[in-house]
C-alpha cells in the first residue's frame, strides 16, 4: 500500500466534490451547521431508535441499492467503501445518524450517504443495523490489498493495538476496539476483516480534521499521534485479523 498514492487519490477525490458540491449548489443558501454529538446526546439518540429485526433490514438493503456500493453480502467489492458485515447495530446505526444532518460531509462517498441516510426512518435504521450485525465478518478472501505489511510493520501495530504507546499518551487499540476487533461500546466499531485502503482513508480524515464525527474526539487525538506508516500497518493488521485469530 503506498500512503502517497492514497493521500494524492484522496486530495483529487476531494478537489472534485468539491467543485461538483460548488456547481451544484451555486445558488443555494449554505445549509446550517449540524450539532455535532456529546457522549450523552449520542447514548439518548442511540436508545430512542426502536428495536431492529434483521429480516426487515436484509429488504432495507436490497430497496436501497444498498449492495451497489457494500456488496450484497455487506462485503465491497472495491476499495472505495467498508465493509458492513458483522459490523455493531449501534455503529452502523449511529453512521446513519450522522449522515442525516450531515455530521459526515468529508468527502463526496458521505455526500451520496447523506442523500440516503435522510429518506430512511428510523426504524429502517436499526432494521438494517441489525441485520448488518448478523452477517459473518469479511476475511482476507475477499479484503482487497494492494500489498503485503512487512514483519516490521506487523510487530508495530500488535504494539500499537495490544499496548498502545504510553510516551505519545496512545491508548491501546483493543481498549475500544476488543481483543479480536469485534467493537466496543457506543461509537467504536468491529474492525475485524475491514478494507484496508478504507481504513487507511477514515483515519487520515481523523488526522486532518476532514472528519469530526466522533463525539468523544477519541478517533481524532489517537490519529493525529500516528505516523502513515503505522496508520499502513494498522490497516494490513486488522484486515487479516480474522485469519490471524
Amino acid at each position: 500500500m503506498n500512503i502517497c498514492r492514497i493521500r494524492s487519490w484522496a486530495h483529487g477525490m476531494a478537489c472534485l466534490a468539491t467543485g461538483l458540491a460548488l456547481t451544484a449548489h451555486a445558488n443555494d443558501a449554505p445549509p446550517p451547521a449540524a450539532q455535532a454529538w456529546t457522549p450523552t446526546s449520542l447514548r439518548a439518540a442511540l436508545a430512542e431508535l426502536p428495536s431492529g429485526d434483521a429480516q426487515r433490514g436484509r429488504r432495507v438493503h436490497e430497496e436501497l441499492f444498498c449492495a451497489s456500493c457494500h456488496g450484497g453480502q455487506g462485503q465491497a467489492p472495491t476499495f472505495n467503501w467498508p465493509h458492513t458485515a458483522s459490523q455493531r447495530a449501534t455503529y452502523t446505526a449511529k453512521m446513519l445518524l450522522d449522515y442525516q444532518p450531515g455530521l459526515r460531509r468529508e468527502n463526496r462517498g458521505a455526500q451520496l450517504m447523506h442523500d440516503v441516510a435522510v429518506a430512511m426512518t428510523p426504524q429502517q435504521i436499526a432494521d438494517v443495523a441489525a441485520y448488518y450485525a448478523s452477517l459473518p465478518a469479511p476475511h482476507d478472501a475477499v479484503t482487497p490489498r494492494p500489498g503485503a505489511a512487512s514483519a516490521e510493520a506487523e510487530q508495530a501495530a500488535l504494539r500499537l493495538v495490544t499496548k498502545g504507546d504510553p510516551a505519545r499518551l496512545i491508548t491501546p487499540c483493543v481498549s475500544c476496539h476488543g481483543v479480536k476487533g469485534q467493537g466496543g461500546k457506543w461509537e467504536a466499531p468491529a474492525l475485524a476483516g475491514q478494507n484496508p485502503l478504507y481504513f487507511v482513508r477514515t483515519m487520515l480524515d481523523y488526522h486532518g480534521g476532514q472528519r469530526t464525527n466522533d463525539a468523544a474526539k477519541g478517533m481524532r487525538v489517537f490519529a493525529q499521534r500516528l505516523t502513515a506508516t503505522e496508520i499502513d500497518a494498522l490497516a494490513h493488521y486488522y484486515a487479516d485479523l480474522p485469519r490471524q485469530r
